[in-house]
């Protein structure tokens, strides 16, 4: 499944700048505690990515992903809280969530190309 290892590869590089971005920013209640979610779902997009890369079907692989997609968006969503409520420097975060809104496009993309390929018998 080499196809995939660009996409793999990113949203491991996306997590790990998240962690960045958590471990450099100030402490402070509120922020550790939406840092904690932001890194959470963060992760989670890469190592559930890495699970659909092992899927034992094509309706396993679309379930999967399927995770991938809600826990980029939720992403979308911490980053948004965090610039909107000024926890942390917008030009720390744009980049960010330019890569959220990004990565889940792809993988929406990937499920509909799955969706097709499976209604088509493959």
């Amino acid at each position: 499944m080499k196809k995939y290892e660009p996409l793999k590869e990113r949203t491991m590089l996306f997590a790990l700048e998240v962690i960045r971005l958590v471990e450099s920013s100030e402490p402070g209640l509120t922020r550790r505690v939406v840092a904690s979610q932001l890194v959470r779902c963060a992760t989670s997009v890469a190592m559930n990515y890495r699970a659909a890369q092992r899927a034992q079907s094509t309706a396993d692989f679309i379930k999967k992903l399927k995770i991938v997609e809600e826990e980029a968006d939720e992403t979308c969503g911490w980053l948004e809280i965090i610039q909107r409520a000024g926890l942390m420097p917008k030009k720390d975060t744009t980049a960010l969530s330019k890569e959220a809104n990004e990565i889940t496009a792809i993988v929406v993309a990937s499920i509909k190309t799955a969706r097709q390929r499976k209604q088509e018998g493959g």
